[in-house]
């Protein structure tokens, strides 16, 4: 597959109701009997995934065949594939019943299944795995989007899916406050422990270095990131797996804009506490907590500051007082859903480099911690079926895009899903930044070369032509607007 390519299948804006997800005919590829198709019911998901495999001619010599093999050059008998979908949570952090534009569809992961399930030859390890948001109900995550049903369709199938949650503990919380914490079995392979030193995107940071990472104790978050050292942890068995395809969700995101494939790689960290995803304080104290350094915001940083500390010091969980003390955080500084706090505006110089620094590492290093002596093999399907923007990653509202973009280089894919949204990549330091990664690089040729194939006639040709064509016009995170849109000149937004 060609890594400059990008495909771009825009289809219909809606998912198949019905786990596990068959498709609506029975296609001269498909690898299992009629019976095992839903002629009344659609799977717009299953099309597209087909369709965008299509495009970028996978196996063109096969296609319309029963010997069509799209992954066939991707994967090989004896591999063990990993899918890494968004499995953020369980639904919109409000609105519970809403959970379509929040997490990728099961639909989604199905299709590609059935295609990785031909590559293997039934010979091979397929697991899906992610490390939800640290308050989430995986299992309710798998019941709701049908992974339970799919992996027990192909265990009657006689083909093994294994479902992971990588998280080493689940927070419950009441009123945003943790007041109980259940560890879990997390990854059975383990964890790999990378420092990038001086190749880390912190080694040109210029903030105060005072970092909040994933939980109250900020000195743990801090000695990740002190004296020279940047060190991750990863799992090992994504680390591990011979393929990776990332199944990342399209949506906006509160702290890097977007949420696509670089940030989806978030979920194969191995513990959360190491990642930095804002600096605390002002940007008067060199900081990108806040957007503004007035004195209520400087009063609310070392208030935010001092209860966390307090919160760590005796256990890092807590009742009911907790509780009425955020109660009346929120009534003296507003809700965070609201006001910008917590590193979620366009000025935060923290959280995309803990992203890039994560890509580094799962691109550059095996899972023993050395460095790779091959390229990584990988695939991007980004699910925007029905994509997410304005309040995004846990609360966005659904916008029906109707889209799957797939291709093999992660930094292209992100590049071209954010023009077509409607932003300026160049504003995002995210997907601007990666593009320049010198030691370790994301990616190995210049943009001008990406090409963007899609049955969309307007998306044909390079980003720069993207730029000038219709788009999807989201919205972004409220604390991002007015900061990265394309140009009324440069775009013609459409929905």
């Amino acid at each position: 597959m060609q890594h400059k390519s990008v495909g771009l299948y825009q289809g219909t804006a809606s998912y198949s109701a019905d786990p596990p997800f068959h498709p609506q005919y029975a296609y001269p590829e498909y690898p299992f009997p009629n019976q095992y198709v839903s002629s009344a019911q659609s799977n717009p998901a299953y099309e597209a995934v087909r369709g965008v495999f299509s495009l970028l001619h996978l196996d063109k010599l096969h296609e319309g065949t029963p010997s069509w093999n799209p992954l066939g050059d991707l994967i090989s008998p004896g591999q063990t594939v990993l899918l890494k979908p968004n499995l953020i949570r369980e639904s919109h952090v409000t609105r519970v019943d809403e959970w379509q534009q929040v997490i990728t569809h099961g639909s989604v992961i199905r299709t590609i299944i059935d295609y990785v399930v031909i590559a293997l030859k039934g010979n091979g390890r397929i697991i899906i795995a992610d490390g939800p948001q640290t308050d989430s109900d995986f299992e309710a995550i798998c019941e709701r989007n049908g992974l339970f049903s799919i992996a027990q369709f192909f265990h009657d199938r006689g083909i093994e899916i294994e479902v992971m949650d990588f998280r080493r503990d689940r927070w419950f919380q009441k009123g945003d406050v943790i007041y109980k914490r259940v560890s879990l079995p997390g990854d059975p392979a383990g964890y790999t422990r990378v420092d990038l030193g001086p190749a880390s995107e912190f080694g040109r940071y210029s903030l105060n270095g005072r970092f909040y990472g994933a939980d109250y104790d900020m000195n743990e978050a801090v000695s990740f990131h002190s004296e020279g050292r940047h060190a991750y942890v990863l799992c090992r068995t994504a680390m591990d797996a011979d393929v990776l395809i990332n199944i990342p969700k399209l949506k906006t995101h509160k702290k890097t804009g977007v949420t696509l494939s670089l940030k989806n790689l978030v979920g194969i960290n191995g513990y959360r506490n190491c990642l930095p995803h804002h600096t605390i304080g002002t940007p008067a104290q060199r900081g990108d907590e806040f957007a503004t350094s007035d004195a209520s915001k400087k009063i609310q940083s070392m208030t935010t500051a001092s209860f966390k500390r307090m919160l760590a010091g005796i256990g890092g969980s807590a009742g009911g007082w907790a509780r009425a003390v955020k109660f009346i955080g929120r009534h003296a500084f507003g809700d965070t859903e609201k006001v910008i706090r917590s590193g979620n505006w366009f000025g935060n110089d923290t959280a995309w480099r803990m992203v890039l620094d994560l890509n580094k590492i799962f691109f550059n290093f095996e899972g023993t911690g050395e460095l790779r002596s091959r390229e990584r093999t990988y695939l991007t399907v980004v699910d925007g079926v029905i994509a997410g923007h304005r309040n995004g990653p846990a609360a966005p509202d659904s916008i029906g895009a109707g889209i799957i973009a797939c291709g093999a280089n992660p930094v292209a894919v992100d590049t071209v899903c954010t023009t077509l949204m409607g932003f300026d990549y160049e504003k995002i330091a995210l997907i601007r930044e990666a593009w320049k990664v010198d030691q370790y690089p994301l990616v190995k040729f210049p943009l001008k070369d990406v090409v963007c194939v899609s049955n969309n006639r307007a998306w044909n040709g390079s980003v720069e032509h993207l730029k000038h064509a219709p788009n999807l016009s989201f919205e972004p995170h409220f604390g991002w607007i007015g900061k990265i849109e394309l140009t009324q000149s440069e775009a013609a937004g459409v929905r």
